[in-house]
């Protein structure tokens, strides 16, 4: 059986760029078909409402909206169209999202926060295309190294499992702190495991920099450093992401969960083992 997915991207998050390329990392995945639609850059709800029907034409056996603050006009606007759909539906988001899980519930949908996805600091004076890519690299680097995605992988392939084997799907309420992705990552030296926390908990704060720098301070002699300092704060998370991944390369211990041939998720740490 092949399972079709279909994700819908409003805005961007850092988990956006790769979400689909969490779930064949390879392009060799025998089990799953994923298609994408999205609404670029924008994510207001009159974007929504045009990209979220679309969803509808490929059929699929659940689909996810991913995208920043699902609190927002326009993810509202997604979510209310999604709980009105015959499709088993999950919303990935950012921090703001824990503040409407009830609602989530209410409107039957399944949820997956990522804490440590922080809100760039979008400013003018700041934010040119450059250092845009350079900040999202950043928090790709702390999300992979720390643990977060491969909650974010598991989680989805759970679901994936399910429909594959004919079971009724049981949507996620998952919220990614720092200590859930740090286990997650698998990390045996506990200096690493410190290093990973220490990464996702900045990132973390970054968010929350970033929100005052955008929104709180309206004079631009103080939101200008605020936001330079929230993008200096993500690099220096980075930086700790990859320590902690450097200490398990140098004990031989880095856990991989590549998926297998028939699509099942595999594990090794041994680099020159083969995954089982």
């Amino acid at each position: 059986m092949v399972v079709k997915i279909g994700i819908i991207k409003s805005g961007n998050i850092g988990t956006s760029p790769v979400l689909d390329l969490l779930l064949d990392e390879r392009a060799d995945r025998p089990n799953i078909d994923v298609r994408i639609i999205g609404s670029g850059a924008k994510m207001n709800p009159e974007q929504v409402e045009e990209v979220v029907p679309k969803v509808k034409e490929f059929e699929p056996d659940f689909a996810i909206f991913i995208s920043p603050n699902p609190g927002a006009p326009g993810p509202a606007k997604a979510r209310e169209l999604l709980s009105t759909y015959d499709i088993p539906a999950v919303i990935i988001g950012d921090a703001p999202g824990a503040g409407k899980k009830d609602e989530m519930d209410e409107q039957g949908l399944g949820y997956i926060i990522v804490k440590g996805d922080p809100m760039i600091g979008a400013r003018r004076e700041l934010l040119d295309p450059t250092e845009m890519a350079s900040f999202n690299s950043d928090v790709i680097k702390v999300l992979a190294l720390t643990g977060a995605y491969r909650i974010v992988q598991n989680t989805i392939d759970g679901i994936i499992a399910a429909v594959d084997a004919g079971e009724d799907i049981e949507l996620p309420k998952v919220i990614i702190t720092a200590e859930k992705a740090a286990e997650a990552a698998g990390f045996t030296n506990t200096y690493a495991k410190a290093k990973a926390i220490a990464a996702y908990t900045a990132a973390e704060k970054v968010a929350d920099i970033d929100l005052k720098g955008c929104f709180m301070v309206k004079d631009s002699n103080q939101y200008i450093p605020l936001v330079a300092a929230a993008h200096e704060l993500i690099a220096v998370a980075a930086k700790l992401a990859v320590e902690a991944r450097d200490i398990e390369k140098g004990n031989d211990t880095v856990l991989r969960t590549p998926h297998g041939a028939d699509g099942s998720t595999v594990t090794k740490t041994v680099l020159l083992e083969k995954p089982q």
